[in-house]
């Protein structure tokens, strides 16, 4: 299969810089059309592997989508993930904290919801959000009732530690993890913000809190490199993906599922010889019925 999403992945954050990648960029794709019908070739792909990872029970994977509002990440974990079955893959939304999850660690109600041996994990937000949301708005770590004392300049710094050895650590217990960075520009993102409200249909989408953010760009793109910068491992990479144009978002997001789930080198268990041989038993009791 081509690679299309290579040159996005950022196995290491040493000199990463956010500028360095382009939202509107699409490759050599210059044909929506032409990609529509990889990306289906993809999706069907994805389908195989993933009833392959469900019935080995032993690997599992987790993809994590991080952006901006209005980047598209509904809308990419619905056309990539469209062709798959959903009793064994489950979607995580993480808006703010609950006061009971606010009561523990801040990876606690992510940790909770880890895929299980054999199933695909998608978090629409994550913990991430830890290090973006609240590094912009730090008056939020009141509400988490940190003691005083540990709230210091290293707190951050703290905290991609803490991320880091917990994602070596799933990685370690068989969970693969990958990590997704929808790049959308300020443009685009108007751009979207107008059409929700321009359309009725999409009004429900949109929130007065959607523009109040807008005057934060630049301390959430500070974020974001920052975050990339500290937490992009080659076992746990990022990829910061071109989101202004859906089509082609949607594409490379799915030339890493399939690539990854690829790489496990999946197979349907095989049967032993006694299995083997209760199966043609119970196939010649049903014959005879």
């Amino acid at each position: 299969m081509v690679k299309h999403a290579d040159r996005f992945r950022v196995n290491s954050g040493k000199h990463f810089r956010l500028k360095d990648f382009d939202p509107a960029d699409t490759g050599h794709w210059k044909s929506e059309k032409h990609a529509q019908e990889t990306l289906q070739e993809q999706v069907a792909r994805t389908a195989d592997l993933q009833d392959k990872l469900y019935a080995q029970d032993t690997w599992s994977l987790l993809l994590i989508f991080q952006a901006m509002d209005a980047a598209g990440k509904d809308s990419a974990i619905k056309h990539v993930m469209s062709g798959v079955n959903p009793q064994g893959c489950e979607v995580h939304s993480f808006k703010g904290p609950s006061e009971r999850e606010l009561q523990h660690d801040f990876l606690w109600r992510t940790t909770l919801v880890l895929p299980e041996r054999g199933h695909i994990g998608i978090f629409n937000r994550s913990y991430y959000e830890e290090v973006l949301v609240v590094r912009v708005h730090p008056e939020l770590l009141k509400a988490q009732k940190i003691p005083s004392l540990l709230v210091t300049d290293d707190l951050w710094d703290e905290r991609f530690e803490d991320i880091r050895s917990f994602e070596r650590h799933m990685v370690r217990s068989g969970t693969v993890i990958r990590k997704f960075f929808l790049h959308v520009s300020r443009k685009e993102q108007k751009k979207r913000f107008l059409k929700r409200l321009e359309e009725p249909e999409k009004n429900w989408k949109f929130s007065p809190t959607d523009v109040r953010e807008r005057k934060f760009w630049d301390d959430y793109q500070d974020a974001y490199e920052n975050l990339i910068r500290n937490t992009s491992a080659k076992h746990a990479p990022w990829y910061v993906v071109p989101a202004d144009h859906k089509w082609f978002t949607h594409l490379v997001i799915s030339s890493v599922i399939v690539d990854t789930l690829e790489s496990l080198r999946l197979e349907h268990p095989k049967v032993d010889t006694q299995t083997r041989k209760e199966l043609k038993e119970a196939r010649t009791q049903l014959l005879k019925e």
